[in-house]
């Protein structure tokens, strides 16, 4: 199987499961991924998700080279939108999502970090948009979502350059959230997730929302998405249960209603 999914105590691991080609995205692996993602949508007992390759090699390498060889030009173009299709479900998922980055993520393998909430990192790990080496540039929206995350100035350097960045740097540029000593990442990317289940699941989803959306608008028009978020949850069970927790002075149950 190109993926591994593991689902256990609200928390979705999937892992990128190529080792022996550093976990690199082809036809198969993408089309997994999508649907696993689609059938995540409407899964409520799943309340983060951690994206993760096998090995301690390659969190992923990119796209698969040996296999884009073999195909048209035509078929080179189905696979970057299906790739592009798969991104954003990711991105838009109503739940957070988690990249550990355990090895190398390398072209399409630090877009895919990029589309996730939030990016833990080991320290032996290097991450990096190394197409201008190859003579393209990032197809799955490197060059739109790093100057958003890093700025603008650090986008263009990392892209120009197409060198590799380490953990450290990383962490510095804004590049990750966390890093972590490589035999810790998963402990270190499950306590992040714990961190997060234990509050309201709707109320997370809506925070993702307007922050995603409000991102890309002025001020104004994001201050309103912000308001139209939080009145969606004013008639929740979960935000009456949060009072009610507030007033007993105990950890609110929260079941995303």
């Amino acid at each position: 199987m190109s993926l591994r999914v593991d689902k256990q105590n609200g928390i979705c691991t999937i892992v990128l499961n190529r080792p022996e080609v550093y976990n690199s995205l082809n036809v198969a692996i993408v089309a997994a991924m999508k649907q696993e993602i689609e059938s995540l949508y409407y899964d409520k007992e799943t309340r983060t998700v951690i994206i993760t390759g096998e090995g301690d090699k390659a969190f992923c390498a990119g796209a698969d080279l040996k296999e884009r060889r073999t195909m048209t030009p035509q078929q080179v173009e189905q696979f970057l939108d299906n790739l592009r299709e798969t991104l954003v479900k990711i991105e838009r998922l109503n739940k957070p999502v988690i990249a550990a980055v355990n090895g190398v993520a390398l072209g399409g393998g630090t877009e895919l970090a990029l589309v996730c909430d939030l990016r833990v990192m080991a320290r032996s790990a290097k991450m990096g948009l190394t197409e201008t080496s190859l003579g393209i540039i990032p197809g799955g929206g490197g060059t739109q979502r790093l100057p958003r995350l890093v700025g603008k100035g650090i986008a263009k350097e990392l892209i120009y350059t197409a060198r590799h960045v380490g953990a450290e740097e990383a962490l510095s540029i804004g590049l990750v959230n966390r890093i972590a000593d490589d035999a810790s990442l998963m402990d270190a990317a499950h306590e992040l997730a714990a961190e997060i289940i234990k509050n309201a699941p709707l109320a997370i989803a809506r925070a993702k929302t307007a922050i995603d959306a409000g991102m890309e608008v002025d001020l104004t028009t994001g201050l309103e998405i912000e308001q139209q978020a939080y009145q969606t949850l004013i008639p929740t069970k979960d935000r009456l249960e949060g009072l009610q927790a507030f007033k007993e002075k105990r950890k609110p149950v929260y079941k995303g209603e």
